[in-house]
């Protein structure tokens, strides 16, 4: 049976050991330096399968090495930015957390593949991509599939149609320079252009660029973690079943579309090994454009982080 093991055990860690069990995926492992935190929730999860009929063994730990022998590790260990805190700091602290943990993965799961979730999450993939030493191809990080799953729902309200009919393409850096592509979203295979006029599509498209902050203004004191979840399952899923299925996501560009050296949300075709290859959209100017503001608003970000390596 493969396994998947959940580095931080909060809201978002939870509900994809919760997922990903519920769907007989694989055994699962939750760790979290919280004393007897992954340990109540894996007591929990376990038990719900007796009523939703899952058998997947689930266990907690404050260990890092019961990593040891994972096909896919999720990191979603990190503290959100606190009242005070500036940029770097929030950088430096959750880069310092991901470096250990990757190094964890590192010494016990030298086979995984490794989805970082904590923010800032393309910087965070450089992070433990450096940390781990690991191949490319193994590293990556959840941000476009849940980027274009909110674009989907907005798309869908707004037409009033099945999201099942909606496809999405984010592009970029998972932030407010995200870039939402109405050109590449279809329902049932028309272009969303063919549908709505300009100014509805520029106000979904802002919408799903703030759909995070959306969730924070009205949560007041937490973030997003269903949507997240699910776009993780998805992510593991076709990493364990080797579907080959295309979402966007963040990977560390070799050359596509003109960057080099550092992980940008572009879309990528998963498998067994993680990512068997990345697709390059054929990008109209203005859409290159955004593009490249988001990938440079990334680039500073790594910039930054080097110091903390």
């Amino acid at each position: 049976m493969a396994k998947v093991s959940v580095i931080g055990a909060g809201h978002v860690g939870e509900s994809v050991g919760f997922q990903i069990a519920e769907r007989n995926l694989a055994q699962v492992v939750l760790v979290d330096i919280v004393e007897g935190m992954p340990q109540g929730k894996a007591l929990d999860i376990a038990q719900a399968g007796t009523l939703f009929d899952y058998d997947v063994p689930v266990e907690g730990s404050n260990d890092l090495a019961s990593v040891r022998g994972s096909d896919v590790v999720v990191v979603t260990s990190g503290i959100a930015r606190k009242p005070g805190m500036d940029r770097m700091d929030l950088l430096e602290i959750n880069a310092g957390i991901v470096k250990e943990v990757s190094g964890a993965i590192r010494q016990h799961a030298p086979d995984a593949i490794v989805i970082v979730v904590t923010n800032p999450l393309d910087v965070m993939a450089y992070v433990g991509l450096k940390a781990t030493g690991f191949p490319r191809k193994r590293v990556l990080g959840m941000a476009g599939v849940l980027d274009a799953a909110r674009f989907r729902r907005f798309l869908a309200w707004e037409l009033g149609v099945s999201v099942r009919d909606v496809s999405a393409m984010v592009l970029g850096g998972h932030g407010d320079q995200m870039v939402p592509l109405p050109r590449f979203s279809t329902v049932n295979g028309v272009p969303i252009p063919e549908l709505l006029p300009r100014e509805k599509i520029d106000a979904l498209v802002q919408r799903t660029r703030t759909g995070g902050a959306e969730i924070v203004k009205l949560l007041k004191t937490g973030s997003a973690y269903y949507a997240p979840a699910a776009s993780v399952t998805v992510l593991v899923e076709a990493i364990l079943r080797d579907t080959g299925h295309l979402v966007p996501c963040a990977a560390y560009l070799e050359g596509e579309y003109g960057y080099r050296g550092f992980h940008l949300g572009v879309p990528v075709r998963l498998g067994r090994g993680g990512v068997r290859d990345i697709v390059e959209l054929k990008l109209a100017a203005d859409e290159k454009k955004a593009l490249d503001l988001s990938a440079a608003s990334v680039q500073q970000g790594v910039a930054e982080v080097q110091a903390f390596l």
